[in-house]
Parts: C-alpha cells; structure tokens; sequence
C-alpha cells in the first residue's frame, strides 16, 4: 500500500508504506542522528509528532528489550529514505516494522527525505498528517486543518505519570532526587541511580511539597509540548525555590524554569533534534556534542533581565542551551546529558555538576 505525507503548505509527498495502516496528524519535524532510531521513537519528548530521520537507511538493528526510554512509542509518525526489513544485530529480537505495528504507529519509506528536510529547514515546522490506508488528500487536508498544533499545548500532562512511585532507593544515598515527570526518559533515571543516589518519580501535576519531602533536590525532566502552556506548574516550582531547595532541569526542565524565574519562552523555527549539536560552556570555553530534542527554547535577554545566568550556548545558534540563577538555586540545560541516543560527552560531567549543585558546592 501506499503512503501519503501531507503538509499544511500543500506540499505532498508519497513512498511506501510499512509499519501500522492508519492515519496520524502530527507536527513535521526531522532528526539527524545516525542511530538510535528506537531511543527517538519511545521518547514522550516527541509525542505527536510525525519524526524523518535524515540517515538514508534505518532499520538495520531492528529493535530490543534494552533501549526504549519509555514503554510506549509516541510519535504520531516515522518517515524514512530507506527501511531495513532483514535487520542484523545480537541484539535485536525484531524488526522495525513490526514494532510499528505493534504500536499502531504509520511509517513511510522510498521519499526523497533531503528534500522533505530542506522544506522543512525552509518553511520550519508546521502541521501534517500521514496516512497509510488510503484516505483521500480532501479528507487528510480537513484533518490536519483541524490539528490545532504544539503553539498552547500542554502535552506534558499527558505524557506524565499518574501517580508518585519509587524508582530506587539505596541505603546510604549519595543524595535524594525527586523528578517531577514531564515526560522523563528512562536514562536519566538510571544515571542517577549509577551516581548512588536516591530516586523518587511524581507527576508534573502534582504540588509541590510532595517533591520536596524527603528530598535533597529536584529535577524537572524532559517533556513534549508549549512549556508556557502547563497550568500551575511554575507556580508550583516557585514554592521550591523559595524554600532554598536546589532544583535542576533538563530540556522542558529547562524552559519551565526560566518562565519561573521571569524569563520568556518562544517556539523555533524548526527546532534541535539530532545527536550532533555543538553547544559551549561558556564558564569553561569548552564544546560539547550534545544530544537535543526541543522546538521550544528561553529567551537570552528575558532570562538575563532576570538575574539568569547563561552557561551554554548552542553554536548552531547562539540559543540558550543552559542556564544558572544562583540567588533562586536554579541550574538547567536545554539538551539531554542523558544522551539516549547520542554522544556522551556530557553525560558524567553535567550529571556530576547537577549534584554537586544540589549539595552546594561550585560546578566548575
């Protein structure tokens, strides 16, 4: 069967189909990591959105038991050049196509996906929709009209946990984390959790003495949707840094904080998704290849205004990739240390420099 993917522009593009027959609407957007193709699929950072891979053939490990970084795929669609149907790998116990369909998720193959990416690059992201079991053009067009967007949604709710659960919880921890779950992949719990401390998970709608008890510090995670959009959280977060309690942020962390401290937030063009994103840290003048998925960012001189103090800078550019607000014990980064997929060239460093942080000792 064919595959059809429509973008709100009127441009069309047609390939094979694979993975589940449906239609999904979803934002357009492109990644440019090699691998990890899994990692990309199950993380909730990317939920409804219809994700191309910009590597020309994906599917070559097929899937496992160990890489997902949540227990359910949520993007509304998955684009590639060229899928893998035979894959190869010690790992693997199955393919990429059969994992979509297993998910109810559409994919499409056979496009020319660096024309589809420069569009993109061009236009930046916009709606559309993609359809694997032949719905006509008219009634795709009628639907993805009717999408209202990721500008003003609170994606992070849904994607969250429903109740407070315990993740590990060692004898002598080194130091005892809540993380507020705005869409939390699984890797950053199990960094710390290798860094000796003590874990504890709540939902992002949840007040906020229930992160602070028992607590040493927070962490707010990763997460999809408009940050300015989540009703309450920011006041919630208030409550933690009037308190004195160090609290730390990573990706939608990140632009919850800034909008805590005063800061504003603004949707990007088409937004950082890939492992191969160069950012600074200005404090030391060292670079990183970082991971990123985020089509929202903080705005540099809204934050500065407010006493924020910018750490990282994305040289693509010059975004916020990381900031301090010593007086309010507020440090975040805007890319993912966790690295799942990606480099990890900041993953000990900046996990180390969280706790270190969080026990009121200097970063650098």
């Amino acid at each position: 069967m064919g595959a059809i993917l429509l973008l709100e522009d009127g441009r069309k593009f047609t390939g094979e189909a694979f993975g589940a027959a449906v239609t999904k609407i979803g934002e357009a957007v492109f990644n440019t990591a090699m691998t990890g193709y899994q990692e990309v699929l199950t993380d909730p950072s990317y939920a409804e959105q219809i994700v191309t891979m910009t590597a020309a053939h994906i599917g070559n490990t097929g899937v496992n038991l160990e890489d997902p970084e949540s227990e359910s795929v949520w993007v509304s669609g998955f684009v590639v050049r060229s899928l893998t149907r035979a894959p190869s790998s010690w790992r693997s116990t199955g393919g990429l196509h059969q994992y979509l369909v297993r998910h109810g998720v559409p994919g499409m193959q056979g496009i020319a996906t660096r024309a589809l990416v420069r569009h993109l690059r061009t236009r930046g992201s916009m709606r559309s929709v993609i359809s694997t079991d032949g719905t006509s053009d008219k009634e795709l067009m009628d639907q993805l009209m009717a999408w209202p967007g990721m500008a003003g949604r609170n994606l992070a709710s849904e994607v969250s946990c429903d109740q407070s659960w315990t993740y590990c919880e060692p004898e002598s921890p080194r130091l005892r984390f809540s993380v507020v779950d705005g869409g939390c992949k699984k890797n950053i719990l199990r960094l710390l959790e290798q860094a000796g401390c003590a874990v504890r998970v709540h939902p992002l709608g949840s007040p906020a003495e229930h992160w602070m008890e028992n607590a040493d510090a927070v962490l707010l995670s990763n997460g999809p949707g408009d940050p300015a959009a989540i009703p309450g959280v920011v006041d919630e977060i208030r409550k933690v840094t009037d308190k004195g309690m160090p609290i730390v942020g990573i990706c939608l962390g990140s632009q919850l904080l800034g909008l805590s401290v005063g800061a504003d937030t603004y949707k990007l063009k088409f937004g950082h998704r890939g492992a191969n994103q160069p950012v600074k840290d200005l404090r030391t003048g060292k670079v990183e290849i970082t991971s990123q998925n985020h089509g929202f960012a903080v705005d540099r001189a809204s934050l500065e205004s407010k006493g924020g103090e910018v750490t990282h800078l994305h040289l693509n550019d010059q975004t916020v990739s990381g900031f301090m607000h010593r007086e309010k014990r507020i440090f975040a980064v805007q890319y993912h240390p966790e690295a799942s997929p990606g480099p990890h060239d900041s993953s000990s460093i900046l996990l180390e420099q969280f706790i270190r942080f969080a026990m009121g000792e200097e970063t650098v």
